[in-house]
């Protein structure tokens, strides 16, 4: 069957998860009554039953597989034109639905903020995505689609190479769900006994082609600190570790398109003098709780209080979240600042709206020639840029 023969555009994997019922419902909300065909799967007929009957419509489809059984999961890929994952931690089961999505021609979108299991998939699949002319696009959501779509729209307006972009979350109101957690406690578990995937983790250009795995950045901020350029106080920021590497394999696959020496780094912004200070050093404080050790008593005590896998914060939450991320463009000063904002909780609210975008760009628009294990820039470029701005409720600016 050709691809534009297949029964479904989109078919969200996962859909009885948190963030994939979240998914389904936006596109149900948003496309149900407009010309998009899409369709609800996982392992649990009877819990994407309840979803569909508490939260849909009983028109939506739903398809049954299993991440461990190959068998199953090529005959939902092999009936759509993107699949969308939401099924996490995507180390432990994400690696054969992209495997299958690569052999049936389907292109392919997710969250992942595993930069360890991306590294995987771009060392197995990158060539053979390639050569079948497939789109397998990490990290739709809030890791890391602000921070590469952010630097790939300051690039549209400043047409200079090696720039040096510092990013700065300016305020944030949202929380975490458990499927979130497990995958942190995951890329943890996975470094501590691996020391290739420590390697990579710990290197600015883990994620860049084979042979162009070094640059002029340094590692990610790794305490509190007073940025001199910006006059303020910044704190590490738990998601710098993937945004980074991101943007920087968007630099590499677009053949340098930011420059050689182009530099990037993220924190978060928590103000001026003392205030600001301590603002920083509490941020971090739960920061030290989620990189302990596995097994210490620290990191049991998190586990305690951290919610369980298919628990998140509330639609109230949700609904009364945002983000505001600044971008500080330097020269030898800065010469321009440019901010991106959402308009729901970053991690639930807004990250559904980005990844249920990102299924539909590649399903339904004309996009480049680009293929492989790619970023949303590489992949989707202005056509998803015009999507989170018309749908997605982000908006792109030059603040000056």
């Amino acid at each position: 069957m050709s691809i534009e023969n297949r029964d479904f555009d989109i078919i969200v994997w996962g859909a009885s998860g948190f963030t994939g019922r979240l998914v389904a419902e936006y596109l149900f909300q948003k496309y149900n009554s407009k010309d998009l065909k899409w369709a609800i799967a996982g392992r649990d007929k009877s819990k994407l039953t309840s979803i569909r009957n508490s939260h849909l419509d009983s028109n939506i489809p739903i398809l049954i597989a299993d991440s461990f059984d190959y068998v199953s999961l090529n005959k939902i890929t092999n009936r759509t034109k993107v699949v969308c994952s939401t099924v996490g931690p995507y180390s432990k089961y994400g690696t054969l639905i992209v495997k299958s999505c690569i052999e049936s021609g389907t292109d392919y979108c997710d969250l992942a903020g595993e930069s360890q299991w991306i590294r995987k998939m771009i060392d197995l699949y990158h060539n053979k995505a390639r050569s079948n002319k497939v789109k397998i696009v990490n990290s739709c959501g809030f890791d890391s689609i602000p921070s590469d779509m952010g630097v790939y729209f300051i690039h549209k307006n400043i047409l200079k190479k090696d720039l040096q972009i510092s990013m700065r979350v300016a305020g944030a109101k949202g929380g975490y769900s458990g499927g979130t957690y497990a995958s942190i406690n995951n890329i943890i578990t996975e470094a501590s006994k691996n020391k290739e995937i420590r390697k990579d983790l710990i290197n600015p250009y883990g994620l860049n082609p084979e042979g162009e795995k070094n640059g002029p950045d340094k590692r990610d901020l790794s305490s509190v600190i007073f940025d001199n350029r910006i006059k303020k106080w910044i704190a590490p920021f738990l998601m710098a570790g993937i945004n980074s590497r991101i943007v920087r394999r968007s630099n590499a696959l677009s053949n340098y398109a930011y420059g050689r020496n182009f530099r990037y780094n993220e924190a978060v912004m928590t103000g001026n003098g003392f205030i600001g200070r301590m603002r920083g050093v509490l941020l971090s404080i739960p920061l030290i709780f989620i990189a302990a050790k596995p097994g210490s008593v620290f990191k049991s005590i998190f586990n305690f209080l951290s919610p369980k896998p298919g628990q998140g914060p509330n639609k109230k939450e949700r609904e009364s979240g945002y983000f505001n991320i600044r971008f500080y463009v330097f020269d030898q000063s800065v010469t321009s600042i440019f901010k991106v904002t959402g308009d729901k909780d970053p991690g639930y609210g807004s990250t559904s709206k980005m990844l249920a975008e990102s299924a539909v760009c590649l399903a339904k628009d004309s996009l480049n020639n680009s293929y492989g294990i790619l970023t949303p820039s590489i992949a989707m470029g202005d056509e998803i840029l015009k999507r989170l701005e018309l749908n997605a409720g982000l908006r792109f600016s030059i603040i000056k």
